[in-house]
């Protein structure tokens, strides 16, 4: 147990040391002088309208996830309450990368008494939708900057080797697919009477009836339509920063959807709130709108940080609300 805890330490503290560098090396020929003097001379109104919408998002990411919760074990969960576990997920996500997803079902777990699995399902059923989203999402950003699209994608990627690459070794990968398959299946027959093994059935039938709940949906419009809603308010959020700043004003719809997409990208990078990635990927967009690469790292610079201390100080908020709640004690029958 020693050891499992040591190795996560040790692999928080990699993270963290690689993020960190990322962003010393992206931001060490930048003054701070310059960094302030473009603070002060952002419009702050359109900043703090970005952070009013940022903040609905979250409230409609609990509300979203609240709809998938049709359980009928534990104490029904209300959208505040779920508004307020996310809120405490996004700051775990800043201590430890994707610690989020099982810090607010945990913090759930201890209020309303659902099991772990179950929530952790509701969850898979959430990034399953967001990555399905995040699809599309680049699909559009395809279909409106398809030049500068296809230009970006074949700089950082050779997309031609690499089909043929993976169409001369598809019989191999193929096949490691299907021996991989037989292993685990000769595995788990082999140890089928383990107690460890019980206990990964039974998790992953709590998960299966997660990922189940959103077939006895009460509200699948709602649960549909939040979830459009939610990239909008992605969108707007950068856009309304992109007015803020003299330097991004005049940046076309379609090109603030480009910059979300590499900012979505590069929050997904497995660092802490993703420091760095964030700021890498969107000043390289920037770059190639013509923006100066002082300009594009400060517009990261501002919107990052301006969301991380929105989520720290919201975060923290909802952190007190939930442990001031009574742990969940099942009622006796009667």
């Amino acid at each position: 147990m020693l050891n499992i805890k040591f190795k996560q330490g040790i692999q928080i503290v990699i993270s963290l040391i690689i993020a960190i560098w990322i962003f010393w090396f992206l931001y060490k020929d930048i003054e701070l002088a310059s960094l302030i003097s473009q603070v002060r001379s952002s419009r702050w109104t359109w900043i703090v309208f970005s952070l009013a919408i940022s903040l609905f998002g979250y409230w409609l990411r609990g509300w979203r996830w609240a709809l998938l919760m049709n359980f009928e074990e534990g104490e029904k969960v209300s959208p505040g309450r779920a508004y307020h576990a996310v809120m405490v997920g996004y700051v775990a996500n800043l201590l430890v990368p994707r610690a989020g997803e099982v810090a607010r079902c945990g913090v759930l777990a201890r209020t309303n008494g659902i099991s772990v699995g179950r929530l952790l399902g509701t969850v898979i059923v959430e990034r399953s939708i967001d990555l399905l989203f995040l699809v599309g999402i680049i699909f559009l950003a395809f279909l409106v900057e398809n030049q500068l699209f296809l230009a970006l994608a074949g700089e950082m990627v050779d997309l031609q080797g690499l089909g043929s690459k993976l169409a001369a070794n598809l019989p191999l990968l193929l096949g490691g697919a299907a021996v991989f398959a037989l292993f685990l299946y000769l595995l788990g027959r082999m140890f089928r009477n383990s107690g460890l093994i019980k206990k990964a059935q039974g998790f992953g039938r709590q998960l299966l009836s997660g990922l189940q709940s959103i077939s006895n949906l009460k509200n699948p419009m709602g649960f549909w339509l939040s979830s459009v809603v939610i990239w909008i308010i992605y969108f707007f959020t950068m856009y309304t920063v992109s007015l803020a700043i003299q330097s991004t004003a005049n940046l076309t719809p379609g090109e603030v959807l480009l910059v979300m997409v590499m900012g979505t990208i590069g929050m997904v990078a497995p660092v802490q709130g993703g420091i760095g990635t964030f700021h890498a990927l969107v000043a390289y967009i920037l770059i190639q709108f013509g923006i100066s690469e002082s300009d594009g790292k400060i517009f990261a610079a501002i919107i990052h940080g301006t969301q991380l201390i929105l989520v720290l100080v919201g975060g923290l908020i909802s952190w007190l609300v939930m442990v001031r709640i009574p742990a969940w004690n099942k009622p006796d029958k009667v």
